[in-house]
């Protein structure tokens, strides 16, 4: 009962009064009433862990019902309140009845104190289960959405790639904050999840919100919860994401995307390691390991204005850059091998394999969609390929982009020049120069000795 908040109410002040005294020294605070009409107002402005009840409030009338007619309006509120009923002795069977129609329990007046207080923690513990019920319940919906893709295998030799996942499993078992970087389809997510498979959270569900999807109105709602009432289609209370995540892995995808004001709302939860539900004023304090993935560059963002410099730094502990696949080359066959292994299997073409000159081809081919537009494009060829062995004639690549090797090459060249002149602009500070440029340290200082700068 330590930390809980007891909401009392009763037409007889002694009776307030008595509770109130009982209460105090175990309880952080008693709320107490004699006006049953106030209900509403307190239950949409305060939490409560439980609520004493009594059946009669209007003088000379003992039927009960004005007691019944407030239980219902609780439950009405929020089925998950634990009420209990005050009643005189001969209106037991009274107290029954509420009992059936959702209240807990029911204490007699006079009432023995020991007795009161085992009713009162057992109340406050059968809320906190059914609480604890409904973030389960909501861990399981996460759970069914993730197991598929908690099942992702990393595929990749190549040295680029290797760079990517020694910093995996360096930064994995802390609790630093990640902020995961990188061109679409080049497996922002399944690096997120093999951060959390290796972290010390990893016998629980990481769970993926794409902030690209949320819009201003559902942002709280989403993260934070609400309580039932909140809005107009609050019927019931919501868990967010920062509270199912609880001893977890939050994963935000698209990060960027946020609106200035929803940035606030984000870097205010993460500073002060609390949220508020919407509708609440209760606090409720955050355990999560926070990954975040963008395909846009942060620092620039901020240089324009669009993304806030504070909340840069706070997810940005640790970047990870994911290089996209022109420049793993070496891992176009693997991929490619192991998509093919599960699209045959899915369409029942066991025998499928990739010709020689299809390789070639894959290698030189630019890949402008990454890992991604691989994996589609293999699929294609496996619906629509005929005989065993597929062939140039069962795909299709675009004439429109560059090959590889000549965006490589490019890519190089641009790439040493943007260096040279952020060193130029930054006086030779490295820390300066990999802000500036989105990268990490140790990718700057790879790509200055890749340069021979």
């Amino acid at each position: 009962m330590k930390n809980s908040r007891i909401l009392i109410i009763d037409d007889n002040k002694s009776v307030l009064s008595a509770l109130e005294l009982l209460l105090q020294p175990f309880c952080e605070e008693v709320v107490t009433s004699p006006n049953p009409n106030r209900i509403p107002s307190l239950l949409e402005t305060r939490y409560f862990d439980a609520i004493l009840l009594d059946m009669n409030f209007s003088a000379g009338i003992n039927t009960g019902n004005e007691g019944l007619y407030w239980l219902k309006r609780i439950l009405e509120h929020d089925a998950n309140h634990s009420v209990i009923m005050i009643t005189a002795y001969g209106d037991v069977e009274l107290a029954v009845r509420a009992v059936k129609e959702g209240a807990f329990d029911f204490v007699l007046k006079p009432w023995e104190n020991s007795k009161l207080l085992a009713t009162i923690q057992a109340a406050i513990r059968f809320r906190n289960s059914r609480k604890e019920v409904k973030s389960l319940k909501e861990k399981e919906r996460n759970l069914k959405t993730a197991v598929k893709k908690d099942a992702a295998v990393i595929i990749g030799e190549s040295a680029p790639f290797r760079e990517v996942l020694d910093i995996v499993a360096k930064v994995a078992k802390t609790d630093a904050n990640v902020l995961i970087t990188g061109e679409n389809g080049t497996g922002k997510e399944v690096i997120a999840r093999e951060l959390h498979r290796q972290s010390s959270r990893g016998n629980e569900v990481m769970v993926h919100v794409d902030m690209g999807s949320l819009t201003e109105t559902l942002f709280e709602s989403e993260l934070f919860g609400h309580v039932k009432g909140a809005f107009t289609d609050a019927k019931e209370d919501r868990v967010g994401k920062f509270e199912v995540a609880k001893g977890s892995t939050l994963f935000m995808d698209e990060i960027a995307n946020l609106s200035f004001p929803l940035q606030a709302k984000l870097l205010t939860a993460l500073q002060n390691r609390e949220i508020v539900k919407v509708g609440s004023n209760k606090k409720i304090p955050i355990d999560i390991r926070l990954v975040c993935a963008t395909n846009t560059n942060l620092h620039s963002l901020v240089k324009e204005g669009k993304f806030r410099e504070d909340l840069l730094y706070r997810i940005n502990t640790i970047q990870i850059e994911i290089p996209p696949l022109r420049e793993r080359v070496a891992d176009i066959p693997l991929l490619a091998e192991f998509f093919l292994r599960i699209y045959c299997a899915k369409y029942k073409k066991d025998t499928l394999k990739l010709s020689p000159e299809v390789l070639d081809k894959m290698k030189q081919y630019a890949w402008p969609g990454n890992v991604r537009e691989l994996q589609h494009t293999i699929e294609k060829a496996v619906i629509l390929g005929e005989g065993d062995t597929l062939s140039l004639n069962d795909f299709f690549f675009s004439n429109t982009h560059t090959p590889a090797s000549t965006v490589v090459r490019t890519l190089e060249e641009m790439e040493r020049s943007m260096i040279a002149s952020s060193i130029r602009q930054n006086n030779g500070n490295l820390s300066a120069v990999a802000a500036e440029l989105g990268i990490t340290r140790q990718t700057l200082y790879n790509k200055i000795k890749k340069y021979n700068m």
